[in-house]
C-alpha cells in the first residue's frame, strides 16, 4: 500500500444511531474526516442517514438516525479510510475564509516570543501570515481547535493555569491556536483579543468556525 494512501481506523458501535472512529493522530483525523464528508453528501446507501460527522482529536463519531443500518456504515467507513489520501491539502483553495480581527495585546505574547526565539512583531506576523484550519470543536460550545499556521509557534501551555481567562482572549498551545469565545478558566498562552462573536444561538449555525473552515487572523491594532 502506498504510504499517502489507507488510513488504518478502529471502528466502534457508539449507541444504537452512530459509530466511533478512532484513527492514530490529528493528522488522520483532517484526513478521514475530508473523505467521509465527501461520501456522506453524495447520501448514498448507508450515508443516507448519516446526520453528522463530529471531529475529535484522535477519532471521529458519525451519527446516523434511528434506523440506520449500522453494521453496512461500518463497513462502509473501513472501505473509505482504506483508500483514503493521509495528506490531502489543507483548507481548498477554493474554500472561503473567515477572518478574525486581533489586537496584539496579550499577557503571554512577550513570554511565546521568548518561548519561540521570535521578536513579539514577529509572533504577530507569523501568526497573522499563514491560514488556519478549523479541526474540532469542544472545551465550550463555539470553541475551535484551530491547526496549521506556522509551526514556529508551537508553544506549551502555561504552566500554571488562570482560574479565568477573559471571552474574546486569542491563545496558542501546542499545535493550536484558539479564541476563547467566552469567560471560562484555561491554561493557553494568550496573545491577543478578538472582538469576533464565536458563538450566537439565533446563528445558523450558531458556531462562527466549524471543522474544515479555513481561518485568517488580522492584526487590527488598537482598533475594534
Amino acid at each position: 500500500m502506498d504510504s499517502s494512501t489507507g488510513i488504518p481506523v478502529d471502528v466502534l458501535p457508539a449507541g444504537e444511531e452512530a459509530v466511533l472512529v478512532e484513527v492514530a493522530d490529528l493528522d488522520d483525523v483532517l484526513a478521514l474526516d475530508a473523505a467521509l464528508r465527501s461520501v456522506a453528501a453524495e447520501g448514498t446507501g448507508p450515508w443516507s442517514a448519516v446526520t453528522d460527522l463530529v471531529p475529535g482529536a484522535r477519532s471521529l463519531l458519525v451519527i446516523a438516525g434511528p434506523r440506520a443500518d449500522l453494521a453496512a456504515l461500518s463497513r462502509s467507513v473501513r472501505e473509505v479510510a482504506a483508500a483514503a489520501d493521509r495528506s490531502p491539502e489543507q483548507g481548498g483553495s477554493g474554500a472561503a475564509v473567515v477572518e478574525i480581527p486581533v489586537r496584539y495585546d496579550g499577557p503571554d505574547l512577550g513570554d511565546v516570543a521568548a518561548l519561540t526565539g521570535l521578536t513579539v512583531a514577529d509572533v504577530v506576523a507569523a501568526h497573522t501570515q499563514l491560514p488556519w484550519r478549523v479541526a474540532f470543536g469542544g472545551f465550550a460550545p463555539g470553541f475551535a481547535y484551530l491547526v496549521g499556521g506556522d509551526p514556529r509557534l508551537r508553544v506549551p501551555r502555561r504552566d500554571t493555569p488562570r482560574v479565568s481567562v477573559p471571552g474574546g482572549s486569542v491563545a496558542l498551545a501546542g499545535d493550536f491556536s484558539a479564541v476563547y469565545p467566552r469567560t471560562s478558566p484555561g491554561g493557553w498562552q494568550l496573545i491577543g483579543t478578538s472582538d469576533a462573536v464565536l458563538w450566537d444561538v439565533e446563528r445558523q449555525p450558531p458556531a462562527l468556525l466549524t471543522p474544515g473552515t479555513a481561518v485568517r487572523f488580522v492584526d487590527v491594532g488598537g482598533d475594534s
